[in-house]
């Protein structure tokens, strides 16, 4: 069944995140590790952080004199001398991040391992220790997974193989690069083997570019089979959180502020809650975490990313059994209210977000639709019994639920005291124990959009219905910035009633709209009952194409 329905709306044909990937011999059992995990950290740096700017990339399209002073000068003044992984490592720990993934080398080519391979690396420098072997020590000595991001472009290699016009792949680069090609892939593949004989057992590995990704992987995978890849084998949307759930695992790997390397001015961090909501929003969608800092010059993390990693582990500390080990609930979020299961019980947990205000002793009251209490139903706020509210001994501070007809009410009362103020800006996070869920969702896609000269009809297929009782079909587009990791709020394009599975299409008229003009994602939502259920997101490319 097809049923036409038209709006006003422009738009280009999108390529999903969650696309074929090519090679995958993740082990599933180390899949689920990951899932359990949930949480990690990111390091970028490199000989360029002296520069306080973008790592690596300021070298694409450079003068021969700059990119000659970067490869020359740089590594003669880089001496971080007051490096200690182990700090970095216990900063983690206490955020309740389980791995860390460290760029052992980025695109501009410089290694932060002795390698035999190229002089430009951290031992040619005043330095002279291998970065890598120490961060290694210390993610074992506190128990996190060691992870390590590793690109297999390499600007600085090529421009000394008379490349001399530095680009990315998709600026043409690997072209112009054909008579090296072999030299190249022999360079990069004995620079994995170093990587993967010398430092012991590595959990992750992070390929960051398509260049020779397969070659990689197989050499990858045939030294240390229990490794697990992610960039270039499971999807790792970049700076944003997908729209929707998906029990596919995936990481998300996003910046405090706008560069992955330090940058000492210019910046703009997100706050605290900010953070941890993002946070909070990967999990319920089933997907990891993985966030970046980005020490100086001098191996230090700065007061203000160390402040947010602080502020993570106090929230943490708190409510840590709702990010390990947890999945995907039906639905993610019911509004302000997001949602995820235990991984192996009947319970729920709910964050209650965007409540910043929430003064402790306040009594506030929530309704859940997706949720059905059972004969053995208990409610608790993790961190807090509720017995006691401090200083305020005639006040009630325990939760409490009941049943209704419109769906799963309860009443919790913030009580810990974690600021001196009263108020803690963070997220509460509720514990629903023996619960089912109140219907069957749906199964429904986005399929495609279709370009047509004056509009777009965009597709989506429901599978099978659920047992709500009304159902309505619709469209959600936003722009996306990869880079800055700005994105624009959803805009709909109206909801229609449908009453079978099936295939829909909607036509959206490319007039007066001018919102999707750059990078952006369309997805498919299907309100079921009145709840939201976005579909399979789909991103924009320039290329446009037609069926």
């Amino acid at each position: 069944m097809k049923k036409l329905l038209s709006i006003l709306f422009f738009a280009r044909l999108s390529l999903t995140i969650f696309s074929q990937l090519g090679l995958n011999l993740n082990k599933p059992e180390r899949i689920e590790e990951m899932k359990d995990a949930g949480f990690g950290m990111f390091i970028h740096w490199g000989v360029d952080v002296q520069l306080g700017g973008v790592i690596s990339h300021e070298l694409v399209g450079a003068s021969e004199d700059y990119i000659n002073k970067y490869i020359t000068d740089l590594p003669q003044t880089f001496f971080p001398m007051d490096w200690n992984p182990e700090k970095i490592v216990i900063l983690a720990k206490n955020a309740g991040m389980k791995y860390i993934v460290l760029t052992a080398k980025h695109h501009s080519g410089f290694c932060l391992w002795d390698t035999k391979t190229t002089r430009f690396n951290i031992m040619n420098t005043p330095y002279k220790k291998d970065i890598l072997k120490g961060f290694v020590q210390a993610c074992r000595k506190w128990g996190l997974m060691v992870g390590i991001y590793y690109s297999p472009e390499d600007f600085v290699y090529c421009f000394q193989n008379g490349i001399k016009d530095i680009g990315r792949r998709q600026d043409g680069h690997w072209e112009r690069a054909k008579a090296i090609q072999e030299k190249y892939k022999k360079y990069v593949l004995d620079q994995c083997t170093e990587l993967m004989t010398n430092y012991g057992p590595i959990d992750l590995f992070f390929i960051d570019s398509e260049i020779l990704r397969e070659e990689v992987k197989q050499k990858v995978w045939a030294l240390q089979p229990n490794l697990v890849i992610t960039r270039g084998a499971i999807p790792t949307p970049e700076q944003i959180v997908p729209g929707e759930s998906s029990t596919t695992y995936w990481e998300t790997n996003m910046t405090m502020g706008n560069e992955w390397n330090y940058k000492p001015t210019n910046d703009h961090y997100k706050t605290g809650t900010e953070l941890i909501d993002k946070l909070i929003e990967t999990r319920a969608k089933g997907g990891s975490y993985l966030l970046n800092v980005g020490p100086d010059q001098w191996g230090n993390i700065n007061e203000g990313q160390m402040g947010l990693l602080m502020e993570i582990a106090a929230w943490n500390f708190v409510n840590h059994e709702a990010i390990q080990n947890v999945r995907s609930w039906i639905i993610s979020n019911e509004g302000d209210l997001w949602l995820s299961k235990s991984k192996n019980e009947n319970t729920v947990y709910v964050y209650i977000t965007n409540d910043p205000d929430w003064i402790r002793g306040d009594r506030k009251k929530f309704l859940l639709k997706t949720v059905k209490a059972t004969s053995g139903t208990k409610i608790s706020v993790l961190g807090q019994t509720g017995h006691i509210i401090e200083y305020m001994p005639q006040k009630d501070g325990m939760p409490y639920f009941r049943q209704t007809p419109d769906g799963f009410e309860f009443d919790v009362v913030r009580s810990q005291r974690m600021y001196t103020d009263n108020k803690w800006p963070n997220p509460i996070v509720v514990k629903l124990e023996n619960v089912e869920p109140a219907f069957i969702p749906a199964k429904f896609k986005t399929l495609s959009a279709v370009i047509n000269e004056n509009s777009v009809i965009f597709k989506s297929r429901i599978e099978e219905l659920g047992d709500c009782k009304i159902y309505k079909i619709g469209f959600e587009y936003r722009t996306v910035n990869r880079t800055t990791g700005n994105i624009e709020k959803w805009t709909s394009s109206g909801f229609y009633p449908v009453s079978s599975k099936g295939d829909f299409e909607i036509e959206l008229k490319k007039e007066n709209n001018s919102i999707l003009t750059g990078a952006y994602e369309y997805r498919a939502v299907l309100l079921q009952d009145g709840l939201k259920s976005p579909g399979l997101t789909l991103r924009a490319s320039e290329t446009v194409t037609t069926e």
